[in-house]
């Protein structure tokens, strides 16, 4: 490979491998994430793959008291989705907790636009590759983030809290904060990938 080509290449690669999930409990909630700094993570996720160039991801990014908002309809949506039997104080508690640790919460949505054309499986990928432009742009700022999938997110009644079409899905919650002072990066822990490829055909010159 050229040094031309390795250079690039290289700067990428530390950032993908530096990248970690963080916790919210390890993020500065009295830090706040500067607008510019926001949109600019945005815009990155704007540049994702699309079939089609259906732009299928929407972020609806809430801080300060929105954050209590979602605290609360995520807990009304538990209480209702989920039975006597089963239900955990600790886990509707923790609901209202975890949506004070972060200065930034965003929900993910796919925004149903392909038709019958374009599956909705693809229209899910093209969101999951916008939300890892989105947290490899945030790691690279030096932020934490930490994309979050409970259940109670791909309930129709918490859709309708974000005023979802009917077609359109909540894929999560992706919390976003500056790390707390004196916190320590975690390492990467991947089996190695020789493991994980199957080749086909001859190989390339070197």
């Amino acid at each position: 490979m050229s040094e031309a080509a390795l250079t690039p290449l290289q700067s990428i690669t530390d950032h993908i491998r530096h990248r970690r999930s963080v916790k919210p409990a390890d993020m500065d909630p009295g830090r706040p994430v500067e607008r510019g700094l926001l949109e600019a993570l945005m815009e990155n996720a704007n540049q994702a793959p699309t079939h089609g160039m259906t732009e299928p991801w929407r972020f609806h990014v809430m801080q300060g008291t929105a954050r209590t908002e979602l605290a609360m309809s995520m807990q009304a949506v538990y209480r209702e989705i989920t039975p006597a039997s089963e239900f955990r104080e600790d886990k509707f508690r923790k609901m209202a907790e975890s949506a004070q640790l972060a200065p930034v919460i965003i929900a993910i949505v796919m925004a149903r636009r392909g038709g019958a054309k374009i599956p909705e499986l693809e229209e899910i990928e093209a969101v999951a590759c916008a939300v890892q432009n989105l947290h490899l742009s945030a790691s690279a700022a030096g932020l934490a983030g930490y994309w979050s999938t409970p259940a109670l997110v791909y309930e129709r009644q918490f859709a309708d809290w974000l005023q979802l079409g009917p077609e359109d899905r909540c894929l999560g919650l992706f919390y976003l904060g500056w790390p707390k002072p004196g916190f320590v990066w975690p390492e990467g822990r991947r089996s190695p990938v020789q493991g994980k490829i199957t080749w086909h055909g001859e190989a390339a010159a070197e």
